[in-house]
């Protein structure tokens, strides 16, 4: 294919800046058509976007000829049966993070389509980063010497909305997002981005609780876990500590200096500190559109040009550890 011509199933939030026009400005793709259940709002992004057509029906726009791939950018819970649905198509589907509500789910997406012979990419965009890429780079010219431990700490107070009943919407509907709630959301993120820098994770155990009542998610989660290359890991995340407690960290301990960053706010100044008292900090700007450089590995794998490195096996690894943290495997 000379070009990748996209559809959007769920034009919602996400596909405003991160990810939408990224499937616009990539090199060899295209965005044709974008669905979203309210006909109105799909017709809005359409207009806003310059986007050629839309549709409030998800299976209109699968079987639309001039749709040769398709993003799926609705809450975890349906991504399974849309995913099916775009495979029995024929069409390679690239689906939003979480792969899914459950590790179950994401095994069968991923058996779904090698059985369809269409790829399965997900959006774990951080392997793409550049501020990622960077630390990529330290860690293979051995900066800071062989890894021994890497730390996650990401905790903060509830929001307005959680404390008056409103909530984040299904981000804290396990029955959408996954027992995990908040977790599910974010944490996914911090720990398919060690699996891509250390390896995968080959052991992990974990602690989880809804300690205030809030909502019907856990809400304070602990693990440990080893990485297959040896490395040991821990991670906490809190989502109702004290109002100001907010605090967000990865950091990597070696053998001869450490490397500490933000999953989040990708603004932060990358830290390299060294034996002997060096220290280095860089700040990396994040691109425009966060999903874009991961959107053209997945393009460019489309027109056999390249590879992309999140697919439905790694992230399947990511959602059977976070299962495993939560104790529902």
């Amino acid at each position: 294919m000379t070009t990748i011509r996209w559809g959007i199933l769920g034009c919602g939030n996400v596909c405003e800046v991160k990810s939408g026009p990224g499937l616009q400005k990539a090199d060899g793709s295209d965005l044709v058509a974008v669905m979203r259940r309210n006909g109105a709002l799909a017709a809005d992004y359409a207009k806003r976007h310059g986007v050629p057509r839309w549709y409030d029906d998800a299976d209109a726009l699968i079987g639309d000829e001039a749709v040769d791939a398709v993003y799926i950018a609705t809450p975890p819970s349906s991504h399974l049966e849309l995913t099916r649905r775009v495979a029995a198509a024929g069409k390679p589907v690239y689906v939003e993070k979480p792969i899914a509500a459950t590790s179950a789910e994401a095994e069968q997406m991923t058996h779904i389509c090698e059985e369809a012979g269409v790829p399965l990419f997900v959006a774990y965009y951080r392997r793409r980063l550049p501020v990622f890429m960077q630390v990529e780079h330290w860690l293979r010219e051995e900066a800071i010497g062989q890894v021994r431990f890497v730390s996650i700490r990401l905790f903060g107070s509830p929001s307005q909305a959680d404390l008056s009943g409103a909530g984040a919407g299904w981000r804290i509907q396990s029955d959408v997002a996954g027992k995990g709630g908040y977790f599910h959301d974010l944490g996914c993120h911090q720990l398919d981005v060690l699996d891509y820098l250390l390896g995968p994770i080959e052991a992990v155990d974990g602690q989880s609780g809804n300690q205030s009542g809030l909502y019907d998610c856990e809400d304070a989660v602990t693990a440990a876990w080893r990485h297959a290359g040896g490395a040991l890991g821990s991670g906490l995340w809190v989502f109702t500590a004290y109002e100001g407690s907010s605090t967000e960290e990865i950091e990597i301990v070696g053998s001869e200096g450490r490397i500490s960053c933000s999953a989040f706010e990708l603004d932060r100044p990358l830290r390299l500190e060294r034996s002997g008292g060096h220290v280095e900090e860089t700040t990396i700007e994040p691109p425009a559109h966060v999903q874009q450089p991961l959107i053209q590995s997945v393009v460019d794998a489309l027109r056999g040009r390249g590879t992309c490195p999140s697919t439905g096996v790694s992230a399947l690894r990511t959602a059977q550890v976070m299962d495993r943290i939560l104790g529902v495997m």
